[in-house]
């Protein structure tokens, strides 16, 4: 990879509400250090004739959540460009086949955005083990705790198992982060041989397998037409009684009816970071339920982690200015199987 130039003109594109959030005092003299840009520039439409001069000249675009899409006509108006950086995980929402044709670099900040994702279900998964959610809630409603730990049941992280489905980013960074637990990691990733998969850390299972013997199940799959409702009524039927299922990938992945179905009978817990829909109606028994920890989609980079992020991007932009191959490039052939 080589830039055409020392600093390369740089353009910001993205909502201006993520911009003010990325970029810090720090992280615009880091990027000043290595581009031409103007950090009062923030591109949300491409078609805008207040951007055309600057689009002309671009090089390099970094890119943050509220992207524009970058279609063929609008790739048009940026003759000059060579590279797409995004500061943050997945560039499916505007990195088009259009990119690729016309033979640009891309790469992401998805392994920085990885971190607090696996961070968040490694704690949801300790706290599953434990009985926290149960315990909590029986607290709350008995103001006493409870008499003696026998009253507490089979809880406890000292041998359970936990099936992590999807060898992504996030889910290596889950498998890495629970070696130091006395716990058996199971692991399905239909990409991936047995070897590889013991490479990780973890035991080979089949899909079925896994969810049978986990008690608990964590999903790092893709959105994909063959993964839509990966857990739907039968497989959720596999899952051990008092199994809790960890979801911070894509609701599409699991049959939202079937999940709360078997959550309503109290068979299962769940932890739900992401639902399908993504934001549930007011009447469903998700919100309510002692068994479930609903939350918005915050298990991903949110406030000062937005930092690292940032940092991570711009430390791309880095080496492409040094005509150096970028550490975390994004690929077309996996992009489809990505998320």
């Amino acid at each position: 990879m080589t830039s055409s130039s020392a600093r390369p003109r740089l353009v910001l594109a993205m909502s201006a509400e993520v911009c003010g959030e990325l970029l810090d005092p720090v992280v615009v003299r880091r990027l000043a250090a290595v581009a031409e840009f103007d950090p009062g520039l923030v591109v949300t439409d491409f078609a805008d004739p207040a951007v055309r001069e600057a689009l002309a000249g671009a090089e390099a675009l970094l890119t943050g959540w509220g992207c524009p899409p970058l279609t063929g006509e609008a790739l048009d108006r940026m003759p000059a460009l060579r590279t797409v950086v995004h500061a943050a995980g997945s560039v499916k929402h505007h990195v088009t086949t259009a990119c690729w044709e016309r033979g640009l670099t891309v790469a992401s900040a998805a392994a920085a955005n990885a971190v607090p994702v696996a961070e968040y279900t490694v704690a949801a998964i300790l706290f599953a083990g434990k009985g926290v959610l149960a315990a909590a809630h029986a607290y709350r409603r008995d103001r006493r705790p409870p008499a003696g730990p026998a009253a507490f049941g089979r809880v406890g992280n000292f041998g359970r198992t936990v099936g992590v489905v999807g060898a992504s980013r996030i889910g290596r960074r889950v498998i890495e982060l629970l070696r130091p637990f006395d716990l058996r990691v199971l692991l399905h990733d239909p990409y991936l041989t047995k070897d590889q998969v013991r490479e990780l850390g973890a035991e080979p299972a089949g899909l079925d397998e896994l969810a049978r013997r986990s008690d608990v199940v964590t999903l790092h799959a893709p959105e994909l037409p063959s993964t839509r409702h990966l857990f739907d009524a039968a497989r959720l039927a596999l899952l051990p009684d008092g199994a809790t299922l960890v979801n911070t990938a894509r609701g599409s992945l699991v049959d939202t009816e079937a999940l709360t179905a078997e959550l309503v009978r109290g068979r299962l817990h769940a932890v739900l970071d992401h639902t399908e829909p993504e934001v549930l109606p007011p009447g469903s028994p998700l919100y309510e339920l002692p068994n479930v920890l609903l939350t918005p989609h915050v298990a991903g980079s949110l406030g000062n982690e937005l930092s690292r992020l940032a940092h991570a991007a711009v430390a791309e932009l880095e080496r492409y200015a040094a005509g150096l191959p970028y550490a975390d490039p994004v690929r077309p052939e996996t992009l489809s199987r990505s998320a």
